[in-house]
């Protein structure tokens, strides 16, 4: 595995790998398009070291924020900065602090893998007597690939050469745009144990996913854009207890016809005959309460299920709709 991220030389390092302040971008109108807002407003703080998920519908912007992070896009106001540079003012060294593996998979097919990572390299200015082509090739499983053309390789084969291509000037901050969309499951777990790694390293990871299950895994802090502006941006644990909502599925020893008059006051959901549906806040009610009343029924209980609030949940209370599915393909490995 590549070594961890070398920040850029100074004093000290800075509190956020990656900060946003009233961040703006209108794409002005043309032809039969009108100008469209893609940023509100945006302002979003990334501590350093942490696995930061930026989460949104389709079309919120998460593609044009992280574009602007990298220098591909102009904003229209407000301010961004990667490892403390500012994006316009210090291009150079902020351009060089981050690391993007888009979603296409836009590689020269004519290149090897190794060939690839060299030209990559010397675009960041990277000395031949620095460069890791061959540790990352095997990092990412891509030693025995090294002198192939690129278009002989699987389509999971491309997307980790596009994390190795990221990696080649070792940036501090790595953005991964839905790395994982159509591929298959054995890429995506060896994807993210790399990843894992590099941020256990210390490298910062901001990832956009429509996996929410995989920022849930993965993520410690959850930034949600909808319609270009910020919604949510906390650490995952206190976004899941804003929600204050829990199910407790009980199976019951026999079939009832109405709900006991004990339980009546927790207006569980009959189900089956024999299975009651608790929706409840645990902030106000306990699940100890709620077994209670059922021993109090003179029921007995053949099973007990719970169940949490996840990211969906946020999601959904926070964009009013669900988020997209990414459809897998396959892809190979």
């Amino acid at each position: 595995m590549p070594r961890g991220s070398s920040p850029a030389p100074g004093p000290s390092l800075p509190d956020y790998a990656v900060e946003t302040r009233g961040l703006t971008k209108v794409y002005r109108a043309r032809g039969r398009q009108p100008a469209k807002l893609a940023l509100d407003g945006v302002s979003l703080a990334v501590p350093r070291g942490c696995f930061f998920g930026l989460l949104g519908p389709n079309g919120a912007g998460k593609s044009t924020l992280i574009n602007i992070l990298a220098g591909l896009v102009v904003k229209s106001s407000g301010s961004a900065k990667v490892w403390g540079y500012d994006t316009v003012a210090q291009e150079r060294p902020a351009r060089a602090a981050i690391g993007v593996v888009p979603q296409e998979l836009n590689l020269d097919p004519f290149f090897t893998p190794r060939e690839l990572l060299e030209v990559q390299a010397g675009l960041y200015g990277v000395p031949a007597a620095e460069r890791r082509t061959d540790e990352i090739l095997q990092a990412v499983g891509l030693a025995d690939k090294a002198h192939a053309y690129a278009r002989t390789l699987s389509g999971g084969m491309r997307r980790r050469l596009l994390v190795a291509k990221a990696m080649v000037h070792n940036p501090p901050v790595l953005v991964l745009d839905e790395p994982t969309a159509g591929v298959d499951i054995q890429l995506r777990q060896q994807l993210w144990a790399y990843v894992k790694g590099l941020n256990a390293a210390g490298t910062t990871i901001l990832l956009t996913t429509h996996y929410l299950e995989e920022a849930e895994q993965l993520c410690d802090r959850i930034g949600i854009i909808d319609q270009g502006r910020v919604v949510a941006d906390d650490d995952k644990q206190s976004l899941l207890q804003r929600l204050d909502s829990k199910v407790l599925s009980v199976l019951v020893d026999r079939d009832l016809d109405v709900v006991p008059p004990a339980l009546q006051p927790f207006a569980p959901e009959l189900r089956e005959g024999r299975r009651l549906t608790f929706r409840f806040k645990p902030s106000r009610v306990g699940v100890a309460a709620i077994l209670a009343a059922v021993a109090q029924s003179g029921l007995a209980i053949q099973d007990l299920v719970t169940q949490e609030a996840d990211l969906e949940d946020i999601f959904l209370r926070l964009t009013g709709h669900a988020p997209e599915a990414a459809v897998p393909v396959g892809s190979g490995v």
